[in-house]
């Protein structure tokens, strides 16, 4: 969606407050309700918020993501920042499994001039971005690919990451809540997700600042099998004591 700076701004706000009235955008943006209605309206259309009466939030179904083509406009410049985070900090001539998610691939992005690179991946974009790097092996996963995403998933992925040890896991979320739990919506993504955390000798999270509190239905881990979380603003309460506790290693990206 190409979307004017006002509807950016407007989408922030619903992004960092959870649910805002029409009222409160409309004197935050300086703006009528009646533009305030039609910027939200077109942002309903797309996905990227829900409509409720006097007010907008952001989609909360437990059991559907958006669409990959929204998620991949949603918070992009978060995900680009958090991508040069984790790039400046994985150094070259390592082994890295990278599974499905917008913020994996925008990673994927941000590697093109490491090398030394061993790859597997069971996300055929992530894929397709690292194998223009000449100093990148890439190993793609076999299974059935999700034609939504272009990821792969069944237990023919989970077999296959079966035979792997990695340095490092490189994976995004869709939601953590506030008991701890890492949760997605497609089961047999979360198998292979499941695997893949067993199979790496560090697990590294990338999630931008919305996927905090974002309820999903299907429980993949807990932030204690994490060693280090790439994010773009402090977590919220009760996040980082729960990170410190854990002894995850946080990095907020500039």
């Amino acid at each position: 969606m190409n979307s004017n700076p006002r509807q950016l701004a407007l989408l922030k706000s619903v992004q960092d407050l959870g649910s805002v009235t029409v009222e409160q955008l409309a004197d935050q943006l300086g703006v009528t309700l009646q533009t305030v209605r039609r910027d939200v309206q077109r942002l309903a259309e797309n996905g990227h918020v829900t409509r409720f009466h006097g007010g907008v939030r952001l989609p909360s179904s437990t059991t559907e993501n958006l669409g990959h083509q929204q998620r991949v406009s949603l918070n992009a410049d978060a995900k680009t920042r958090i991508a040069r985070s984790v790039a400046a900090a994985l150094p070259n001539d390592c082994s890295l499994i990278l599974n499905i998610g917008t913020t994996t691939e925008a990673i994927a992005r941000a590697l093109s001039r490491h090398t030394g690179l061993r790859v597997i991946t069971n996300n055929l974009n992530v894929a397709s971005i690292l194998s223009a790097n000449p100093h990148c092996e890439v190993i793609v996963v076999g299974g059935v690919v999700r034609g939504r995403d272009q990821g792969i998933v069944g237990e023919a992925a989970v077999d296959f990451i079966r035979q792997f040890k990695v340095d490092i896991a490189l994976i995004g979320i869709s939601g953590i809540e506030s008991d701890g739990s890492l949760r997605d919506y497609d089961y047999r993504e979360v198998k292979v997700s499941q695997t893949i955390l067993t199979h790496a000798r560090e697990v590294w999270l990338a999630a931008d600042h919305s996927k905090f509190n974002r309820p999903a239905m299907v429980e993949m881990g807990t932030i204690s099998q994490i060693d280090h979380l790439f994010t773009d603003a402090a977590p919220p309460a009760p996040f980082a004591a729960m990170l410190a506790q854990a002894q995850v290693q946080l990095h907020i990206a500039d």
